[in-house]
Formats: structure tokens, sequence, C-alpha cells
């Protein structure tokens, strides 16, 4: 195994570095949010959150998809991301009930800070 091999790998793990990150995984785990959802449960500008999620996107963690003038995110779907996505859980537990927060108070504000006409929003499958 050679230094270049293991790059996709090193990229995904410093995506992964950052507790804001692995917030907006355990958010998107309960299904596709609007950037505007996750600025307002993170508490962060919603220009913050894109950066985040550019990292994410990067790595081919999340994927994005245009409603309008609006951003909706989502867990990818490629199988060489959801394992590594799932595996983080587990690892994950000592702050179970704040990420369990951040998911309840997603779910509650479901297009309520953005215009819900242009942000239909899938329920999770």
């Amino acid at each position: 195994m050679t230094t270049d091999t293991l790059r996709p790998l090193v990229d995904t793990l410093k995506a992964l570095a950052h507790p804001v990150r692995l917030r907006i995984l355990a958010l998107l785990q309960g299904g596709e949010l609007c950037v505007c959802e996750v600025a307002e449960v993170l508490g962060l500008a919603p220009s913050t959150v894109s950066e985040h999620l550019t990292a994410l996107r990067r790595t081919g963690l999340v994927r994005e998809r245009k409603v309008g003038r609006w951003v909706h995110v989502a867990l990818a779907d490629e199988a060489a991301a959801r394992p590594m996505v799932e595996a983080l859980w587990p690892l994950m537990a000592a702050a179970e009930a704040d990420l369990a927060r951040d998911l309840a108070q997603a779910r509650a504000l479901r297009c309520v800070t953005c215009d819900p006409a242009a942000c239909p929003v899938p329920e999770p499958a």
C-alpha cells in the first residue's frame, strides 16, 4: 500500500475530525435537511455550515440537491461512504443525548426557517 492509495481514507478521516461535522452527520441520520435547518439546529451561520458540508461532500459522505434557492443535504448513498458513517455511531455514544436533542430540534423545525413551498423535505425511507 502506498501513500497515494491511502489518500482517500486520510481525506475522509480529516473531514470527520471536527465536532460540527460529526453533528451534521448525526443530524442527517434522520433524513434529508435544508442547510438552513442544519444551521438553525447548530446555531451557526449558513455560510459556516456550507463550509463544513463542502468538506463532507468532497469526501463523498454527503450529497446535496438544489430546490429553488434552497440546498438540501443528505447522507450519501455510496456504498463506500455509508459503512464509514454508520461505524461512527457507537463511537459517539458519549454524546448521544446531545445528538438526540439536535435531531429532535431538526424534526421540529422542518422547513420553519425557510419557505415551506420551496422546501419540500421527503420523509426518510
